[in-house]
């Protein structure tokens, strides 16, 4: 949970941070922000929070970007090291960044974890590929793994970076397009993070970020007819909301029915994720004798 103000400090410059659609950070349709306290109880910035507006907004900028699904696995897996390389370069700025909102000191675990995310998923961007089946009839069957297309999801407060990496890597890998919902506790280590994606030749709308509470954006993330897919591994359970919200167009859902996940441990990652981020498509091919 979000920690709360007491008689801490607070900083000099009162820094609001903006959420990030089609490339470039844009102000909260609604106007409102809420304050981050820091562990000790200092104020270290304000957070916006995201309407129903916003991602209807950053929808919008997804589909302005349909060609990345196009894009050949190599280019996807030369921009998810590029990522990586540029937060390594800001890896201790980061770590300590962590180590401020969350106390404690394992800032540092959760930045080298998130590098090496982004390197798992960049060798898998050209390497998880179709699969040739045999089928009951004199021919034979491709099956074409393709992107979703474009995936909300709603990040962890847990290892808020990690978190986010973790489901943004394998979405973008594989080809699709992602609205994240970043960690309710802690969103200030994803806005930190836009500036990263801008300098790692990311295409604007391909990633965007909201702040905020998830239960704002849930609703109509789950009814949103050009969504394709919802992944909820919010510490709010809204599975339940999300499932029965995307009923209305049979889009794919993933939640975790309120279950913590262990994102530094080996379930963080995986085949499982490069599953939910694609699917299936079926060629069949006759041949004579």
């Amino acid at each position: 949970a979000a920690f709360e103000g007491n008689k801490g400090t607070t900083e000099d410059l009162d820094r609001t941070a903006k959420l990030y659609i089609g490339g470039k950070q844009a102000r909260p349709d609604s106007g409102y922000s809420t304050a981050v306290f820091a562990k000790s109880g200092k104020l270290v910035g304000h957070a916006s929070n995201a309407s129903r507006k916003d991602v209807r907004n950053a929808v919008e900028a997804a589909n302005t970007v349909k060609g990345w699904s196009k894009t050949t696995g190599h280019l996807r897996a030369q921009i998810l090291y590029f990522i990586a390389e540029n937060l390594s370069a800001r890896a201790k700025e980061f770590a300590d960044r962590l180590n401020t909102l969350q106390g404690g000191n394992g800032g540092q675990k959760e930045v080298e974890a998130s590098i090496s995310r982004l390197f798992t998923y960049a060798a898998w961007a050209d390497k998880y590929d179709g699969q040739v089946h045999g089928v009951p009839m004199r021919g034979t069957a491709l099956a074409m793994k393709e992107p979703v297309g474009v995936i909300a999801a709603l990040c962890p407060d847990t290892a808020p970076l990690l978190g986010l990496i973790s489901l943004m890597a394998p979405a973008i890998a594989m080809g699709n397009r992602v609205i994240l919902s970043a960690s309710e506790a802690f969103p200030l280590i994803a806005t930190d993070f836009f500036q990263v994606l801008d300098t790692s030749d990311v295409p604007g709308g391909v990633v965007n970020i909201l702040t905020g509470a998830h239960i704002d954006v849930a609703k109509t993330m789950a009814e949103h007819m050009d969504i394709n897919a919802v992944w909820s591994f919010s510490g709010s359970d809204l599975s339940k909301d999300i499932e029965a919200g995307s009923a209305t167009n049979v889009k794919r859902t993933w939640v975790n029915n309120g279950q913590a996940r262990g994102w530094l441990s080996s379930a963080g990652e995986g085949k499982e994720f490069l599953v939910a981020a694609t699917e299936i498509k079926n060629i069949w091919i006759p041949y004579g004798e």
